[in-house]
């Protein structure tokens, strides 16, 4: 069963640096600065700052959550991502795209392993 909680919590961290990465090739590009064609304001940085703090705490309570509770919300929260990520994809540039497909595919295996957890 803990073989289970690293492995969610690994998934987690491999999220969350994935959108960092993200986070700095936009700095390094200049494309920080607008968010899909607008100036980006200090009420959308603090709910960016929100939004990634999940995959933080996600890779915390994976360790830390008893089953089944653990489970569900492991569940939830990727689902969350997907979902959040498919609905922004297209306002991205290409290497964006490219990083949040593959913070899919992590949420993906966090639903499978999550899901599969006996």
């Amino acid at each position: 069963m803990e073989d289970v909680k690293i492995v969610l919590s690994v998934l987690w961290i491999a999220t969350m640096l994935t959108y960092l990465w993200g986070d700095v090739l936009s700095i390094i590009t200049g494309d920080a600065k607008k968010m899909f064609g607008e100036q980006v304001t200090q009420a959308m940085w603090m709910g960016i700052a929100i939004l990634m703090l999940i995959p933080i705490v996600m890779a915390v309570l994976s360790l830390i959550l008893n089953y089944p509770l653990n489970r569900w919300a492991n569940i939830i929260a990727a689902i969350f991502w997907i979902g959040f990520n498919l609905l922004s994809l297209s306002g991205y540039p290409t290497y964006e795209k490219v990083l949040l497909i593959a913070s899919m595919g992590f949420n993906a295996l966090t639903v499978w392993y999550a899901w599969n957890w006996v």
